[in-house]
C-alpha cells in the first residue's frame, strides 16, 4: 500500500481550474487534474490567481515563488505543469513524463480546438448547460479565433460544434433544440451521421404518427430513416434484455398482483436510496 504525505494545507476556498470548471482543494487534487486532463489544459492555467491560491490557501509560498517567472514570461504549459508535479511528488517520474508528453502534444492544437475539447469534456461529465454556453461562445467567435491558424475546413469544424451542441441539448431532453443543431450540422457538412441524429431527435420529439408523417415527407432521406429504424429496433432489443428493464417489468407485474407488497418494496427502495445519498 502506497502512503502519500500531503504537501501544504487543505484549502478552505477551492481553486477553480479555467476551462474545466473543476474545483480543487489541495495541490494533490491539482496534480490529479493536470495528469488526467492534460490534453484539455491551456495557458490559462498560468495565472496569478493560482499562485495566490497556493500561497494563501495552501501555505506554499515557495512553490508560488518558483512558478512566478513562468507565469510572467508566459512559459510553456508543460514546463509549468511539470514544475508543480515534481514539487508535490504525488506521481513518479514515469507518470510525470507521460503527462509532459501529453501536454506538448496538446500544445499543437489551435486555441479553438483546445477550447472545444474542454467543452466536449463538460458534455461527457453531463454538465450540459455549461457546455451549451461554451458552444454558443465558440459559434460566435470561431472565425476570429481561427484567423491565421492552420486548421481543417472551417465548415466541417463548425458542423462538429453544432453537432456536439445538439448532443448537449439531447442530454437535457430538449429534443426540438437538439434537432435544430443537428440540422445545422448536416447542412454545413452533409455528413449522413448528422442527418440520422437529426431524425432521431425528431423521433423523440414527435408522436409516433407525427414522426411517420414527417419521415414520409422526407423522401430524399429514405436511407437515413431506414438506418435509424434499424438502430431503434436494436436499442429496444438490447434494453429488453437489460437487468433494469427486467426489474421494471417485475415491478409492474407485482403492482398488478399484490399492491401491498408493491408499496412495501417501494418503501424499501426509497430507504436504500436515502442511505446511499447520505453515504455519498
Amino acid at each position: 500500500m502506497r502512503v502519500s504525505v500531503c504537501v501544504g494545507n487543505y484549502a478552505k476556498e477551492p481553486y477553480r481550474i479555467p476551462g474545466l470548471e473543476m474545483n480543487v482543494f489541495s495541490v494533490e487534487e491539482l496534480c490529479y487534474c493536470i495528469k488526467e486532463n492534460a490534453f484539455l489544459l491551456d495557458l490559462t492555467l498560468l495565472d496569478d490567481g493560482l499562485l495566490d491560491w497556493m500561497e494563501r490557501e495552501c501555505g506554499l509560498g515557495e512553490l508560488a515563488k518558483r512558478l512566478h517567472p513562468l507565469v510572467h514570461r508566459r512559459g510553456q504549459l508543460s514546463e509549468f505543469a511539470v514544475a508543480i508535479l515534481r514539487y508535490v511528488g504525488f506521481y513518479d517520474e514515469e507518470a510525470i513524463g507521460e503527462t509532459e508528453q501529453a501536454l506538448k502534444q496538446g500544445a499543437g492544437l489551435s486555441g479553438i480546438e483546445k477550447r472545444r475539447n474542454q467543452i466536449d469534456y463538460l458534455v461527457r461529465k453531463k454538465k450540459y448547460r455549461s457546455a451549451l454556453r461554451g458552444y454558443d461562445e465558440l459559434l460566435q467567435n470561431w472565425q476570429v479565433q481561427e484567423n491565421g491558424e492552420a486548421a481543417g475546413p472551417a465548415p466541417d469544424f463548425q458542423a462538429e460544434i453544432w453537432h456536439n451542441k445538439g448532443v448537449a441539448y439531447t442530454g437535457l431532453m430538449l429534443y426540438e433544440s437538439a434537432a435544430e443543431c443537428f440540422r445545422q450540422a448536416y447542412e454545413l457538412s452533409r455528413d449522413e451521421a448528422y442527418c440520422v441524429d437529426y431524425l432521431a431527435a425528431k423521433r423523440m420529439l414527435l408522436s409516433e404518427k407525427a414522426y411517420v408523417d414527417f419521415a414520409a415527407g422526407c423522401t430524399e432521406w429514405y436511407p437515413q430513416t431506414q438506418e435509424l429504424e434499424k438502430k431503434y429496433r436494436e436499442a429496444v432489443e438490447e434494453w429488453e434484455k437489460h437487468p433494469d428493464c427486467l426489474k421494471l417489468n417485475h415491478r409492474r407485474d407485482l403492482k398488478s398482483r399484490d399492491i401491498q407488497k408493491y408499496n412495501e418494496e417501494n418503501e424499501r427502495l426509497v430507504q436504500v436510496l436515502k442511505d446511499s445519498y447520505r453515504c455519498s
